[in-house]
């Protein structure tokens, strides 16, 4: 009985490869498209995007041709690999405008650069390129109920590229003045993510900062320029703290302001 369990799905494995070989080598594309819509179903991507690759080409201006290249584009998706499967939702969604998978197509050419965005530290341009996507198909179908899933999706790639800015500037902080004025360069980074952010989770972050920069420029400078930077020190803190008045960096904020409000010219 243990042979037998054991032998039927190594057979049932068996035929299925030597059907798959078999329609792999038919140069009948309806026969391919087909095994390969079939092979989708059953979750053998790979199958279903090999078999789809040769025929959505020679389909094309068929009644099957517009579900073949979608299909392809999806078997790219469910296997994970989302560079290949954008490259067909974009010739999908280009080649049929107002085709009746233009919506899905849209949406997953963007959600897929979505899940393979990587972390803040590394290179962004999956994040970016999902930004747009996601961006565009909102644009296209405003009312389409997976909006909230790609507003969301929006919200979080943002609030990664803004903590990718604001790890560069806290690395400029962090530098001081080791060749060069890197202070500065942390209070630029920090205004440019407000300003390209300005809603992000990370805006008392980069506004602290800012402040924390400004003070230790001042603190560091030479004594014509002091007075002058301790008092934009404390139109600083000013800022920040009317931004946030309850901020947990409250205390450290205070304690640059009483030292800066000693040195500024009034």
């Amino acid at each position: 009985m243990r042979k037998i369990l054991y032998t039927v799905p190594l057979l049932l494995a068996l035929a299925s490869c030597t059907e798959y070989n078999k329609v792999l080598k038919s140069r009948d594309a309806e026969y391919k498209f087909e095994y390969a819509k079939k092979a989708y179903d059953e979750k053998k991507y790979t199958q279903a995007y090999t078999l789809l690759s040769e025929v959505y080409t020679p389909l094309r201006g068929t009644k099957d041709g517009e579900e073949a290249l979608f299909l392809l584009a999806m078997s790219y998706y469910e296997s994970k690999d989302y560079a290949n499967s954008n490259l067909y939702f974009k010739t999908y969604y280009t080649r049929y405008p107002k085709g009746k998978f233009a919506e899905l197509a849209r949406f997953y050419s963007g959600y897929g650069f979505y899940l393979d965005s990587p972390d803040p530290q590394l290179d962004q341009t999956y994040t970016i390129k999902a930004i747009e996507e996601l961006t565009n198909f909102l644009e296209y179908y405003p009312k389409s109920d997976r909006v909230t899933i790609a507003r969301n999706a929006i919200f979080e790639l943002q609030d990664k590229l803004t903590l990718k800015e604001l790890q560069n500037a806290q690395l400029y902080y962090n530098l001081g003045n080791f060749m060069g004025n890197n202070y500065q360069s942390a209070i630029i980074v920090s205004q440019n993510a407000l300003k390209e952010y300005p809603y992000s989770k990370y805006r008392e972050d980069f506004e602290l900062l800012i402040l924390k920069s400004k003070y230790q420029e001042a603190k560091q400078s030479v004594s014509e320029k002091m007075a002058e930077r301790y008092g934009d020190v404390v139109d600083e803190y000013y800022s920040f703290i009317n931004n946030y008045p309850d901020s947990k960096h409250k205390k450290e904020a205070e304690t640059i302001f009483r030292i800066a409000e000693k040195h500024a010219r009034r």
